[in-house]
């Protein structure tokens, strides 16, 4: 029954699309005939306003519509404009993630639930809700302290929301296999992984214990960076479906009035921004992957606070030192090394040409030194990037497209704040003392170090290694004299799934022999 779900889900999301005019705003250049036409028809379907409105406030509309979980999903292909393409991935970046509030008892009732305390031994006080989102909701509390009472934000799960979201994500991996089988261009972008991907982050956003992990270790990483930090976690009053966190008295980045009033330096806030975001991503490889401005606070002592952590990305040592080599060779001009390090990371198939991948990367890369620093996005020069490689059947690699997507967000932050921020200028003290560091001598030393640390693991595992060697050898020569065996417990269960797999497969046919009588009889 769980496909029939998936299909239906899926009407009523096209249903709910096409009524909201998202359908025919939709680009019509490339579709085949057969598919303009169609989308044509449905256009008699769409509601009159929807047909004068932008189309971001269509998608807008639509999404509000279809509930919390599809503002979730909208926000997540926001991050993937090489799955949705750059002007939907810009329409669904504009997606308020702004929900109705659900009622006090409801929020009183997780918390407890959660933590197997009452709220009254909890908090002192606990107050109506002053925003709500998707996945949550957060309320103003005090909690007692040797220091006298504490104000504190208790953020809480959304009744449901959990179940809501299994049921629709059911009908993206419909989509998501379709899009595989029937479109083999979009292959490459891997649309199942992709909502595999979803679904996970998703699941981990959900849960707030991993939220509050998310700031703990931040915290730790940043602890001696100059004007950064996040909210203090309270893990006494902190489990799956709530999380308690230091209230922050502050201005929104995104009131830059309410920053010049409070006396901050907005050029300062724009610098110290992006470098701290570029020490997370090289020296931590860990990084808030949802810095958008309603995130940030600047509290009274102008450090830039960053809240909810819901959405983090993760790059390894590897990723990491091809990212600053590929920033490195762009800004020496070296094409070729940028076009070869995309080869030894494994990004382009090694059946294309290097010196043609490099001519491509010089397309990108010499008009940007033509023009003043202060006009080049670093954002910009990666988006670029990754649409040369799809002419190069580069393979979507998540955390580069997130981390791509972020440095767009924040580089955006920082323009905003100052208009003539210079990217190349404030990235430098991060990104030309990580180059040196990692780069240049000091990498020989740290690639020594890693090599005689994985030499030691493997010494330790040489005796288990070889007695599973022996096992497996013995395996094979008593599987090569008396065949190969099930042992009885997997026997037991391919009985059991072929049964499953038998009465799913006459349920369903009952189901649509039952519709077809019920139809025939309606026709009589």
């Amino acid at each position: 029954m769980s496909a029939f779900n998936a299909y239906f889900g899926l009407i009523r999301v096209g249903w709910v699309l096409v009524r909201e005019g998202v359908v025919i705003a939709l680009p019509s250049e490339g579709l085949p005939p057969s598919v303009s036409l169609a989308k044509s028809f449905v256009s008699i379907f769409a509601r009159k306003r929807a047909k004068t409105q932008a189309r971001s406030d269509r998608l807008a509309k639509a999404v509000e519509r279809l509930g919390p979980s599809y503002v979730k999903i909208g926000q997540f292909l926001a991050t993937r404009p090489d799955v949705v393409g750059v002007d939907m991935a810009n329409d669904l970046s504009q997606l308020q993630d702004r929900m109705a509030f659900f009622p006090n008892a409801a929020a009183k009732a997780a918390i407890e639930g959660s933590l197997g305390r009452s709220l009254d031994d909890l908090y002192v006080s606990f107050d109506e809700p002053f925003a709500a989102a998707s996945i949550a909701q957060v309320h103003p509390a005090e909690v007692q302290t040797a220091q006298g009472r504490k104000r504190v934000a208790v953020k809480v799960i959304r009744p449901g929301v959990r179940q809501r979201f299994v049921n629709d994500i059911k009908a993206m991996y419909l989509v998501a296999g379709l899009q595989e089988r029937f479109m083999p261009s979009s292959r490459r972008l891997r649309p199942v992984e992709v909502t595999r991907t979803l679904e996970q982050t998703t699941k981990i956003e959900m849960d707030l214990r991993l939220e509050a992990a998310a700031l703990s270790e931040i915290a730790e990483n940043t602890r001696k960076d100059p004007g950064f930090r996040v909210p203090e976690v309270d893990w006494e009053r902190t489990g799956r479906d709530v999380i308690t966190m230091e209230w922050i008295d502050g201005v929104k980045m995104s009131d830059v009035e309410g920053l010049k009033a409070a006396g901050h330096d907005l050029n300062v806030l724009a610098d110290t921004l992006i470098q701290s975001f570029l020490r997370h991503t090289l020296r931590d490889g860990f990084f808030h992957a949802d810095m958008h401005p309603g995130n940030l606070f600047v509290d009274t002592e102008g450090e830039i606070v960053a809240v909810d952590m819901g959405i983090v990305g993760r790059l390894g040592k590897k990723e990491r030192r091809f990212l600053a080599e590929i920033l490195y060779g762009f800004i020496t001009r070296d094409y070729i090394r940028v076009a070869e390090v995309h080869f030894e990371a494994g990004y382009v198939p090694a059946h294309h040409n290097t010196e043609s991948f490099a001519q491509a990367i010089r397309a990108i890369g010499e008009p940007i030194h033509g023009q003043p620093a202060e006009t080049i996005s670093m954002g910009k020069l990666l988006t670029l990037l990754f649409e040369v490689t799809e002419l190069f059947d580069m393979e979507t690699r998540p955390e580069l497209v997130m981390l791509q997507k972020t440095m767009v967000v924040v580089e955006g932050v920082s323009r905003m704040l100052n208009p003539r921020f210079n990217m190349w200028k404030a990235s430098e003290p991060v990104v030309g003392d990580w180059i040196r560091t990692n780069l240049g001598p000091k990498r020989i030393v740290t690639d020594l170090k890693d090599g005689f640390k994985a030499a030691v693991k493997l010494a330790e595992a040489v005796p288990e290694i070889a007695a599973k060697t022996e096992k497996f050898h013995h395996e094979l020569l008593a599987m090569s004299e008396n065949g190969l065996r099930f042992d009885p417990q997997t026997a037991e269960a391919i009985g059991k799934a072929e049964a499953r797999h038998s009465r799913s497969g006459r349920l369903a046919l009952w189901i649509i022999a039952l519709v077809l009588i019920y139809i025939a009889w309606l026709l009589s």
